[in-house]
């Protein structure tokens, strides 16, 4: 049957309705239902937007600041603190993703929120290097407005709409997690990461809880529906945002050290193990993540699990960049303890985080995925006896082998369904 459609794209009968309401407050809220609706993004359309490609690059920067703020403090405390910040930023970059994902990007409103977002992350990302130290209250400040503003805006925007409660419960979160950041910011050392964890905590758990508030209970999945396609698109963008600052890190070591045959060799491997983890990463798991979303009993759990399996192996990144630099700056000299603990703890973290992804999209995890975390940890204490160029090399014969049977496993076997748990 044929919809008679206005020249502004609505339903004739939308008007008609409008003007036979009786009451003004029913009219007003179905103008402001209407309103609302029109900033979702169309369920047709799952491609990522050029909008959400430019936010990425923030994260270049980003992600860069953080393996430089673990470099120069590469110590047990100067690695928890690189983690805290990375939860920080991770946390925003799913939010704003978790925006675009729900909500038109050719918006302007969407986009001038998006570009805000950016601004605010890229301030974050320049006060890394002393959040704990002198720029403490630039980088919460600045984590705050955003998650805070973009709930606030949604609260306001979205008024009259279904849509609007899963916002009121980011807000009252957002709000809750505002206080110990600002705290930890006015405070000093260690009392600045007891309050900043205890910030973290409450961001990811009450996500992970499905925010409880007070009036509202838990958040349904029909409040905040998943777009997978688009989603899982964003995933591998960010992804291979991550991978190229793992090349950045390499070609700016590599430049600065010189090309002796060393450091030389030592370039081939890092990239060579860039390569491999893009590898790990795709096959399989990482192209079937949207049809395991679809298919999916509960979209919104598959979708939270995929931030948490994505922050780990970014987490593998962030750490493997410094043991590449490490790797490139002094390839035939004594192994410190340090050291071994980023060359093979990042690739060992990047397969943990992937292992979480494949149960995510299959539930189950290949045996290649355990052995080669059990390898790898096996052959730390050896490491100390090697050079560090070499130590790179396993750590990259671990993950060759890992690729290699990934590549067996699927010759001559149709493709897999995913079968996702939950």
């Amino acid at each position: 049957m044929a919809i008679a459609v206005s020249a502004h794209g609505r339903p004739a009968a939308w008007y008609e309705c409008l003007n036979l309401c009786p009451k003004p407050a029913e009219r007003a809220a179905l103008m402001t239902t209407s309103a609302a609706g029109e900033l979702l993004r169309r369920p047709g359309d799952p491609r990522a937007a050029f909008l959400e490609l430019f936010f990425d690059l923030v994260f270049v920067l980003a992600l860069a600041r953080l393996s430089q703020a673990l470099l120069d403090h590469l110590t047990w405390s100067g690695a928890y603190q690189t983690l805290v910040l990375l939860l920080a930023l991770w946390w925003v970059w799913s939010r704003t993703s978790g925006v675009t994902d729900r909500f038109d990007p050719q918006r302007p409103s969407i986009q001038l929120l998006v570009i805000a977002s950016m601004l605010g992350t890229l301030v974050m990302a320049a006060a890394v290097p002393e959040a704990f130290g002198e720029r403490g209250l630039v980088f919460a400040g600045a984590y705050v407005a955003i998650l805070i503003g973009q709930a606030l805006y949604f609260k306001i925007a979205l008024r009259g709409h279904e849509a609007q409660r899963a916002f009121v419960r980011l807000l009252f979160w957002s709000g809750i997690s505002a206080v110990p950041w600002i705290a930890g910011a006015l405070a000093h050392d260690t009392a600045r990461v007891a309050l900043w964890t205890l910030a973290v905590a409450v961001d990811y758990t009450a996500t992970a809880l499905l925010l409880p508030t007070p009036g509202f209970g838990r958040m349904r999945a029909a409040e905040l529906a998943i777009l997978g396609e688009h989603l899982a698109e964003r995933y591998r963008q960010f992804f291979i945002i991550a991978l190229g600052e793992l090349i950045l890190v390499t070609g700016l070591a590599l430049s600065r050290s010189g090309f002796e045959a060393d450091r030389s060799a030592a370039a081939v491997v890092s990239f060579a193990a860039i390569v491999l983890l893009w590898r790990i990463y795709i096959y399989r798991a990482g192209q079937l993540l949207a049809a395991a979303l679809t298919a999916a009993r509960d979209p919104l759990r598959v979708g939270l699990l995929a931030v948490y399996a994505h922050v780990v192996m970014v987490a593998g990144i962030v750490v493997t960049a410094v043991g590449e630099e490490v790797v490139i700056a002094h390839p035939l000299v004594h192994t410190q303890p340090s050291w071994v603990a980023v060359i093979l703890g990042g690739p060992a973290l990047f397969l943990a985080g992937r292992a979480l992804f494949e149960y995510l999209v299959f539930g189950r995890v290949s045996r290649d995925r355990t052995i080669g975390l059990l390898v790898l940890a096996a052959a730390a204490p050896a490491m100390l006896l090697v050079p560090p160029l070499v130590a790179a090399l396993a750590a990259t014969a671990v993950l060759a082998g890992i690729a290699v049977a990934d590549a067996a496993r699927a010759r001559g076997r149709p493709p897999e369904a995913p079968s996702p748990p939950g």
